[in-house]
């Protein structure tokens, strides 16, 4: 009983630290409006602001619906991977707001956005890291 208990709290928590993740790059992107990260991106950096920024947000509806698909599939490995696949994103996208914060146009500055990006990149590394010690678990 105990054993099944603890195992349970652990995936609830790992359930919990992915979707809350999932929360912070959502609300990211609803940020990226106000800091105009399309500036930053190469095909839409040479659009105007309007058609720029449309653009950017109307490509996030089919990311979202994908992104969701994928990490709430029925399919378990489907669901499994793409969650694994979107955590790892996590750290590479606050590597990649490092890299591009010495960009003119980068508008990230606020803590709020600091916070949704680098929090976000830690909830990753949260769930990578309860997703590798359910693996090694597994092989005992």
């Amino acid at each position: 009983m105990g054993i099944i208990h603890n195992w349970s709290k652990i995936l609830l928590m790992k359930i919990v630290v992915f979707y809350l993740a999932l929360g912070t790059l959502f609300t990211h992107e609803i940020d990226a409006i106000s800091s105009y990260e399309w500036r930053l991106l190469p095909v839409l950096s040479s659009m105007t602001d309007q058609m720029g920024m449309t653009v950017f947000l109307l490509l996030h509806i089919p990311l979202f619906a994908v992104i969701v698909a994928l990490v709430a599939s029925r399919n378990i490995r489907t669901r499994h991977l793409s969650r694994l696949v979107l955590s790892g994103f996590m750290l590479l996208h606050a590597i990649l707001h490092i890299w591009f914060s010495s960009e003119p146009n980068y508008g990230f500055v606020s803590n709020v956005s600091n916070w949704l990006i680098f929090g976000g990149a830690g909830l990753g590394a949260i769930y990578l890291a309860l997703a590798f010690r359910d693996y090694r678990l597994s092989l005992e």
